[in-house]
């Protein structure tokens, strides 16, 4: 039981975190670095990855619907919920895959995560506008993913990295990436 406590508390609290990550990054556009539309950072994308080596899939998947849902109805904006979800479902189901590589770091399986967000998301565009059009622009979002991705990888990397050095007594010890 305690296990399933401290595990549905934590994915509560990483659900909070990527919720706030979310809002954040909003308040500072990307524009002003990469003058892009549609262009993000995807900071919430650092607790995705956490979640998925940490607590595993099923856990790291529950906290990206609920991240989803939670931001689109704070935002009140189906347009939104749509581009979250198949850019998000994507994004895990190819970080789940790559998770399984042998010798794959978290900076490859985050940099694919990225790659199939953005892929998720113009897949979005075209379900919308209901036109092939947007595909013309995934080259250029695949590009930047390796940079988001990478950014997302390392950020990861370094918690994990800090979480190896405080020795909290009663953590369970994290799963090998």
């Amino acid at each position: 039981m305690k296990n399933n406590v401290h595990q549905l508390t934590l994915c509560a609290i990483l659900t909070a975190l990527a919720l706030a990550l979310s809002y954040l990054e909003n308040l500072f556009p990307a524009a002003l670095l990469l003058p892009l539309p549609g262009v993000k950072l995807g900071l919430a994308n650092i607790v995705t990855v956490f979640a998925l080596y940490y607590l595993g899939a099923v856990p790291a998947l529950s906290i990206l619907t609920a991240r989803c849902l939670l931001g689109a109805m704070f935002v009140g904006n189906f347009s939104a919920l749509l581009f979250s979800l198949f850019g998000g479902f994507l994004a895990m189901g190819v970080m789940i895959l790559f998770h399984r590589v042998r010798g794959l770091s978290i900076y490859g399986v985050s940099i694919a995560g990225a790659a199939g967000h953005n892929t998720g998301q113009v897949a979005a565009a075209m379900v919308t506008l209901g036109s092939a059009a947007p595909l013309a622009y995934l080259p250029v979002l695949l590009i930047v993913s390796l940079f988001t991705g990478a950014l997302t990888g390392l950020i990861a990397a370094l918690l994990f990295s800090a979480m190896d050095k405080i020795q909290t007594r009663g953590v369970p010890p994290r799963p090998a990436p």
